[in-house]
């Protein structure tokens, strides 16, 4: 079973490799830019842009499964030449917004729920796992950290559940090598084990890098500001959007975690253990 992971430069599939290889499993790193994947020795590289079909085939070459980052754009080439290359399984990375009510008009939603419609009506036994929040989003505080000891949150009383990537990892590989009752053929939501406000995972990330870190309160419209140059508008607002309304009460959790990998999910602090230092100067 060849195994084809794209967005090999990203967290999640950095992860999975190092699983999928060390326990012999043979894969095969894809993404935009091959040339800045770091793989373990022995794992091969190859071209795989999602913008551009004209690198699916030899991307899929001999390939069984696929972990897939969503994009939507040229979803339905994929797929064909995937069905081409005899791919049997594919596991997509997806959102929990997709879960959302009003998902298709939500910037964010529509992205990851298109992706999934294509897959669903697609020859191909396709698995959809749908995170909430990623605790890597966290890293954007790590420059205003080093350099100011403060981070500025437009809602820092917003909650969420963030997860660890490497538990989206491990779950991608259980339900990759894994076949089993509820395990492909579906959608997972996935989630860390708590819910904390913004405030909170501040608070949690302090005594782990071991600094002082301040929240400073600011408008929606200086926080879309301070990160045009990253953050297109529409994601920007989806986002805002979002927090706006996950200020209530905490956020949902699930087991699934647990129970797609044996292991309990790792928790915040966790993972701001073991991004420390990111955040130290």
């Amino acid at each position: 079973m060849t195994v084809l992971v794209t967005g090999s430069c990203g967290r999640v599939g950095a992860s999975l490799i190092s699983l999928l290889h060390a326990e012999g499993h043979p894969v095969r790193a894809a993404s935009r830019a091959p040339e800045e994947v770091t793989a373990p020795p022995g794992v091969p590289t190859v071209a795989c842009d999602l913008g551009s079909p004209a690198t699916f085939p030899a991307a899929l070459d001999g390939v069984d499964s696929v972990f897939l980052y969503a994009d939507p754009g040229h979803i339905d080439a994929f797929i064909e030449q995937a069905r081409t290359a005899g791919v049997r399984h594919i596991v997509l990375l997806s959102s929990s917004s997709v879960l959302d009510p009003g998902a298709a008009d939500n910037r964010i939603g529509a992205f990851h729920l298109n992706s999934e419609r294509a897959l669903e009506s697609a020859p191909i036994e396709a698995t959809f796992l749908r995170p909430g929040d990623f605790a890597t989003n966290a890293l954007q505080w790590s420059r205003p950290v080093r350099a100011t000891g403060a981070v500025d949150l437009p809602q820092p009383d917003a909650y969420g559940s963030p997860i660890h990537e490497r538990d989206i990892a491990d779950v991608a590989f259980a339900v990759l090598t894994r076949p089993g009752p509820g395990m492909r053929g579906t959608g997972h939501h996935l989630t860390g084990p708590e819910s904390l406000t913004f405030t909170q995972q501040v608070a949690v990330l302090a005594p782990a890098t071991g600094r002082d870190i301040k929240v400073n309160t600011v408008t929606p419209e200086a926080w879309k500001r301070s990160v045009a140059a990253h953050v297109p508008a529409e994601i920007a607002d989806a986002l805002l959007a979002h927090w706006a309304g996950a200020g209530a009460a905490p956020t949902v959790t699930t087991d699934t975690v647990e129970r797609l990998t044996g292991h309990p999910a790792r928790t915040f602090a966790d993972w701001a253990k073991d991004h420390a230092d990111a955040f130290r100067t």
